[in-house]
C-alpha cells in the first residue's frame, strides 16, 4: 500500500505548491491595503486603515464605484437574457446550425481583447457611442454572452427533455413551458451566468480604456490611472474590496449550486 501511496505525495505537493503560488500574490495584497506609509509599501510602524477611509470618502473613488456596479448590474442583465435566449434556442435547434452558432457566440472571448477594442472603437465611432453608458454596456454585454451561453448550455445538457414533452403535452404553451419548466430547471446556470458576466464586467479594463474618457471613469479605469500617477495604497483597499466581492459571489454561486441538487 505504502508503493501505490507514495507517487500520490509528490503529486499533492506540487498541487499545493501551485496553489501557493497563484494565492500568495492575492493575499499580499491585504497587509498592503493597511499600511501606514503613503505607497504601496508592507506596515512599517503598524497597521493604518486609513487608505480604506479615504476610498469610502473620496468623490472620484466613490464615483467609479457607482459607474462600476451600474454598468455591471445592466450588462450582466442583458447579457443573461440573450445568452440565456441564445442557449436555449441551440438546444432546442440541436442541428449543426445550432453549433456554428453557438461557437460564434463564444468569438468575444476568443478573439485577443485589444483586437476586440480595437474593432469596437472605429465601431463606435461611426455609431457615435464612444465615452457612454450606452456604449461601454454594450460593449460589455456582448464580452459577457460567452459566459452565459456556456454556464446555461451546461445545465441543458443535464435537463430532461421529457419534462419539457410533459408540460406541452399537459396543454402549455411554448411560454409557459420555458417559465415554468425549463427555466427553473436550469437556474443554477443562469445564476453562475450572471455572476460571471457581472464580474467580468467590473473587472474589465482594455475596452474602456479605448471607447470611455472623461465621462465614463470606471473602478479599473481608475486604478489603472492611479498606477500611472502615483501608486497610492487606497489601490490596495480597492483591490481586497475587489478580492472579497469575487470571493462572496463565488460563494453565492456555490450555495444555489448546491441547494438546486439537494
Amino acid at each position: 500500500m505504502d508503493g501505490v501511496l507514495a507517487p500520490g505525495r509528490p503529486v499533492r505537493a506540487l498541487g499545493w505548491t501551485v496553489i501557493c503560488f497563484l494565492v500568495l500574490p492575492i493575499l499580499v495584497i491585504f497587509p498592503i491595503s493597511v499600511t501606514d506609509r503613503r505607497f504601496l509599501s508592507l506596515p512599517e510602524h503598524g497597521i493604518s486603515f486609513e487608505h480604506y477611509a479615504n476610498l469610502f470618502t473620496s468623490p472620484q473613488w466613490l464615483g467609479s464605484i457607482g459607474q462600476s456596479v451600474v454598468i455591471g448590474i445592466v450588462s450582466a442583465a442583458l447579457a443573461v437574457t440573450l445568452g440565456t435566449l441564445c442557449a436555449i434556442g441551440c438546444w432546442r435547434l440541436s442541428s449543426r446550425a445550432s453549433e456554428i452558432v453557438r461557437s460564434l457566440m463564444l468569438v468575444p472571448i476568443v478573439v485577443p481583447t485589444i483586437v476586440y477594442a480595437i474593432g469596437i472603437y472605429r465601431f463606435w465611432v461611426d455609431l457615435r457611442l464612444l465615452d457612454t453608458y450606452a456604449g461601454v454596456i454594450l460593449a460589455h454585454t456582448v464580452t459577457s454572452i460567452p459566459y452565459v451561453v456556456i454556464t446555461v448550455s451546461t445545465s441543458l445538457a443535464g435537463f430532461d427533455a421529457r419534462l419539457e414533452q410533459a408540460a406541452r403535452s399537459l396543454g402549455a404553451s411554448m411560454r409557459q413551458t420555458l417559465w415554468r419548466v425549463v427555466l427553473p430547471s436550469i437556474l443554477p446556470g443562469v445564476v453562475s451566468g450572471a455572476i460571471f458576466a457581472f464580474i467580468h464586467s467590473w473587472d474589465e479594463l482594455v475596452i474602456v480604456l479605448f471607447i470611455a474618457s472623461r465621462a465614463i471613469f470606471t473602478l479599473p479605469r481608475r486604478i489603472w490611472d492611479g498606477i500611472n500617477e502615483h501608486l497610492d495604497p487606497t489601490m490596495a483597499a480597492v483591490a481586497s474590496i475587489l478580492i472579497l466581492l469575487s470571493v462572496l459571489l463565488l460563494l453565492l454561486d456555490m450555495t444555489v449550486r448546491r441547494r438546486r441538487e439537494g
